[in-house]
């Protein structure tokens, strides 16, 4: 066996990745599949999921994909994921919670439905998908081998700037809060529960400002390492969490920022100035 296998190797695994048809939940979904796990892929489009599904199963890879619709935005919507999910495999090995929303404006202008919306999905729809599967990852864990949560923050719930996403911004900070508190809780329970927290990384949610070369060009360029994120460095942290190797880590958050947090600049993410 090579240490990459050793290490991190997902191989027979089963995982979840919501909001897995775009942006870094398909980067996650697909770093999984090449390591060799079974992927469900799920988001509110589920010709999407079904569609980045055939295209992961059509990669020369050890792993699979599968896809479904879910809307995790309400109570319901969770409680039918959870459901689809356990009707389509009897243990999980890997959740990750990454489907998310943002919501820009003024200060001035910032309406109650940003919160509404964004605290629901990025915050408690993470809570209650974990809960309903948690008896799936228990089957799988073990004291040498846990099951693994991770969940998808940003930096920008790090860093106290809002760039106009003050939903956004502190929905992140409560899931970097909750990943320690679940990690805490899950310790007994032989899973872990870690976060990432990604700077700008090209995305739906992100296309705005680099969804071409030249905006990913003049974001990246403001950042200290000079560029956006890529695909392999979301695949790189998600493998060392999933993997054998990160076997030992619970309640971390991991800035994946090109040097974001360590700049003292005060300027936001995607806007000079």
């Amino acid at each position: 066996m090579s240490i990459f296998e050793d290490l991190f190797s997902v191989a027979g695994k089963t995982a979840l990745v919501t909001g897995g048809a775009s942006g870094i939940g398909r980067m996650m979904a697909q770093a999984l599949v090449e390591a060799g796990a079974h992927v469900i892929i799920c988001s509110r489009k589920g010709d999407a999921c079904e569609a980045v599904a055939a295209e992961l199963n059509a990669l020369d890879a050890s792993g699979s994909a599968e896809g479904f619709a879910a809307d995790l935005s309400s109570e319901e919507g969770v409680k039918a994921a959870s459901n689809e999910v356990m009707s389509r495999c009897d243990k999980l090995h890997i959740l990750c919670n990454n489907a998310g929303a943002t919501w820009g404006s003024s200060y001035e202008e910032f309406p109650r439905a940003a919160w509404d919306k964004v605290m629901t999905l990025n915050v408690a729809a993470v809570f209650e998908l974990t809960r309903d599967l948690t008896p799936l990852l228990e089957k799988t864990a073990t004291d040498a081998d846990p099951a693994r949560i991770i969940n998808t923050a940003s930096v920008m719930g790090i860093k106290p700037i809002a760039d106009g996403c003050w939903s956004y911004s502190t929905s992140k900070a409560a899931v970097i809060h909750l990943t320690e508190i679940l990690a805490n809780e899950m310790t007994d329970k032989r899973i872990t529960v870690n976060a990432l927290a990604p700077g700008p990384f090209p995305s739906k949610m992100t296309a705005f400002a680099i969804g071409s070369e030249e905006g990913a060009a003049k974001v990246g360029s403001l950042n200290p390492l000079g560029r956006v994120g890529r695909p392999a460095d979301i695949a790189a942290a998600t493998l060392f969490l999933c993997g054998h190797g990160g076997s030992y880590v619970t309640g971390t958050t991991i800035p994946l920022d090109g040097g974001y947090l360590v700049d003292t600049g005060d300027d936001g993410l995607f806007a000079e100035g």
